[in-house]
């Protein structure tokens, strides 16, 4: 939903929260669920989507014109536009184990740079002529995976060539495209400092230079088109993960002239290094999707561990844990359960005034957990809880 013109800003929800891979069930998912949210919360308002588009829909969508037209005519019936795909999974990401498979295939593979491509195909036949729209995507690789330079500069050699891409998109159609690298915990991109670094060190270098060849312009043209198309998706669960706080790393990238594609406002679960901490979170120990877990411990220094199992076995047997905090999204509207809280308090006044400045044109609300959730905190069903995550965002802003 558009919330305000100057600067512009909109707000949607990011449909991975949804079960499905083709594209059917992408329709089907919109058709059932957004619309009822839409009715819900701005029924006589247009009404912005965050597609997930995987390789397979992104194939379907170019092999069959049939299927744009009658996605166009269902957003136009319904006052929908999509401004926003979240572009991360490549494959399957509902049902069996996800885990760190999510990254694969990463930015070294041409499946990733091939992929990324034909979602902005489909992309550019849904975004408004008006508005600019973001893609997320994986953070480079998963960090274990990434042991040699070849490695970083294989990677920005791949996102050179999407740039180049998106900036021949725009020159074709006046649609300004661009992609935001989604920093996550235990990634090859983790923290702000390292995202910064990477840009900086091998984007804005060996990166502009591909660029450079591929559009065969002069550096400076080169850059400027890189900072464009190509930019950072801040996942606020990810960066209180990182025990950073997002208003800082906001400004950190603005500071470097970074574009800040997106913003997921998200929320991760946060616990004292208790004993009960570790029996509550067994509840949160499913099997889909990988949890990474933090620790502020006693002495300032910071624990991890590659998933909740792991913490719940290794750290339960500790005694310098001040406090834990696990990459499982839970809604922003959840106060609280006994000792397990969230991290939904960082997002402060100052940050939510600081996105009505203009920092970022793009906020999406990302808590694809709903189906792991325990019981207890799914809110009724997946319309109610994601109507109850569109309030507490719009009182947040102060524009409900």
């Amino acid at each position: 939903m558009i919330l305000q013109h100057r600067p512009p800003l909109h707000l949607t929800y990011c449909l991975n929260i949804h079960p499905g891979e083709s594209w059917s069930d992408n329709i089907a998912a919109i058709r059932d669920k957004a619309v009822a949210v839409k009715q819900r919360i701005a029924p006589d308002q247009w009404f912005g989507l965050g597609l997930r588009i995987s390789q397979f829909a992104a194939q379907r969508l170019a092999s069959d014109e049939s299927l744009v037209e009658e996605a166009r005519e269902l957003f136009n019936a319904n006052q929908l536009y999509p401004f926003s795909v979240n572009a991360f999974p490549y494959g399957r990401f509902h049902a069996s184990a996800v885990k760190e498979q999510v990254y694969n295939p990463d930015w070294r593979a041409p499946e990733r740079r091939d992929y990324t491509m034909q979602v902005a195909d489909a992309f550019s036949h849904f975004l408004p002529p008006s508005v600019d729209g973001s893609i997320s995507t994986v953070p480079g690789s998963y960090k274990p995976w990434i042991d040699s330079e070849a490695d970083k500069l294989l990677i920005a050699k791949n996102l050179a060539v999407v740039v180049a891409y998106l900036s021949a998109i725009r020159d074709d159609t006046g649609q300004e495209i661009h992609i935001g690298l989604e920093p996550e915990p235990d990634c090859f991109l983790e923290t702000t400092g390292e995202t910064i670094s990477f840009f900086k060190d091998v984007l804005f270098a060996v990166g502009v230079d591909e660029v450079a060849r591929l559009l065969r312009c002069e550096r400076p043209l080169a850059e400027e088109v890189m900072r464009r198309h190509l930019g950072v998706c801040l996942d606020t669960c990810h960066v209180a993960l990182q025990y950073e706080d997002p208003l800082a790393a906001l400004r950190a990238y603005k500071s470097e002239g970074i574009r800040i594609s997106k913003i997921q406002l998200s929320a991760a679960l946060v616990a004292p290094g208790e004993p009960e901490t570790w029996q509550e979170l067994k509840r949160f120990n499913e099997p889909v999707y990988l949890h990474q877990t933090k620790a502020l411990l006693k002495d300032g220094s910071l624990g991890a561990w590659y998933d909740l199992p792991d913490a719940i076995r290794e750290g339960s047997k500790r005694k310098d844990v001040e406090e834990v905090r696990v990459h499982f999204h839970v809604p922003l509207f959840f106060n609280g359960a006994g000792v397990l809280g969230s991290t939904s308090v960082l997002l402060t006044p100052e940050f939510f005034h600081e996105l009505r400045s203009g920092i970022s044109s793009h906020l999406e609300i990302e808590t694809y957990t709903f189906d792991v959730l325990p019981e207890d905190l799914r809110s009724g069903d997946v319309v109610k809880s994601i109507c109850r995550e569109y309030s507490w965002v719009l009182d947040q802003l102060g524009a409900h």
